[in-house]
């Protein structure tokens, strides 16, 4: 992968456009979560396809930018996999939320983002620029998206083991990376 904070003048830009993406799905999800809440359930429906939007064009960003930097053997299974299970649970809570929509249109939406994101990565060569500022994006909205669909309430979470699944993630990637040279 690219060192993508050579790209810009200091660190904290790139933090900025991280905080961007994250601003922005939070942003949607607020405007979700708020009709929802008030029972307006025309308008939570009229807003499902803001975040299926959202959420396809998303999964084109992180399929494009897993395509782009060409990544093969262990790590591409690796990656596959953590980035897999990531968008079955997106795409599970929206199913939970909306299942009629959501299997009628929605999960086609959400694997057309997928399916352009990798067309995007073997066929169009962006600039390291913007290559780096996508990074950063979805970087951002991907912590968000994790918090929010991933880890369970708190009545129902169990820090010791979410702290020994981040130690034993940790260990495996870095020990990966030191092994393959990622």
């Amino acid at each position: 992968m690219k060192k993508y904070g050579d790209y810009f003048t200091m660190e904290s830009e790139l933090y900025f456009i991280g905080l961007l993406g994250v601003l922005m799905f939070y942003g949607v999800q607020k405007v979700v979560r708020k009709a929802q809440l008030n029972d307006k359930t025309h308008k939570a429906r009229t807003l499902f396809w803001l975040q299926i939007a959202f959420f396809g064009l998303y999964n084109m960003l992180v399929a494009y930018t897993v395509i782009s930097h060409n990544v093969f053997g262990v790590q591409a299974v690796f990656y596959g996999l953590a980035v897999g299970l990531h968008f079955i649970a997106v795409a599970h809570d929206l199913w939970r939320e909306y299942s009629d929509i959501y299997n009628q249109v929605g999960r086609y939406v959400l694997a057309l983002g997928i399916v352009a994101g990798w067309i995007m990565g073997v066929a169009v060569n962006l600039t390291p620029l913007t290559e780096s500022i996508i990074f950063a994006f979805i970087s951002g909205a991907m912590i968000l998206n994790v918090l929010k669909y991933e880890l369970p309430p708190d009545d129902e979470a169990h820090f010791p083991t979410f702290a020994t699944g981040v130690i034993v993630y940790t260990t495996i990637t870095m020990s990966l990376k030191f092994f393959f040279q990622w």
